[in-house]
């Protein structure tokens, strides 16, 4: 796998929500979401990196549904937009009851995670190959949430991880 065309820019993650997760509506603790989508971004913007990445944001992440004990839910990560040393990773998440075999899409968010080396410097990461026009959305609105971010923070925000 030495050519950026074949680097993995996907992951997909599973969990199953136990009691000890659930908050007091017996609903998923939303902190505990937020958790399990940093670890989720992590494994994702890292895999393609081949290195350690460190969150820098967080992105609109709507909760469109409560997630419910019992429940499984599945992640579904990928590398929307890569900068120098930054990539946005956009995750949506399904929750599954296992009984009924239902699904909901209850989540969606994106981190923009920052390769770093040893010495937890920002280094490049590989250029992003888009294929297929479900990634060249992705990419275009990357884009636009990435010009956002910039306009609010002024600069590069890669840079200041």
């Amino acid at each position: 796998m030495n050519e950026t065309s074949d680097i993995d820019n996907s992951l997909v993650m599973t969990e199953v929500i136990t009691p000890d997760l659930a908050n007091f509506y017996g609903n998923l603790h939303g902190g505990h979401l937020l958790n399990l989508l940093d670890k989720v971004a992590y494994a994702c913007s890292s895999r393609y990196a081949g290195g350690f990445t460190v969150t820098l944001s967080v992105d609109q992440v709507f909760f469109k549904e409560p997630i419910y004990v019992a429940e499984l839910i599945t992640c579904y990560a990928s590398i929307n937009h890569v900068g120098t040393t930054s990539m946005e990773v956009g995750i949506k998440v399904i929750a599954e009851n296992l009984q009924t075999r239902t699904k909901r899409h209850t989540n969606t968010c994106y981190f923009t995670m920052v390769a770093i080396d040893k010495q937890g410097k920002p280094t490049p990461v590989p250029p992003l190959v888009v294929r297929t026009e479900v990634q060249q959305r992705r990419f275009q609105e990357a884009c636009a949430r990435r010009a956002i971010r910039l306009s609010k923070f002024g600069g590069r925000v890669e840079s200041s991880a």
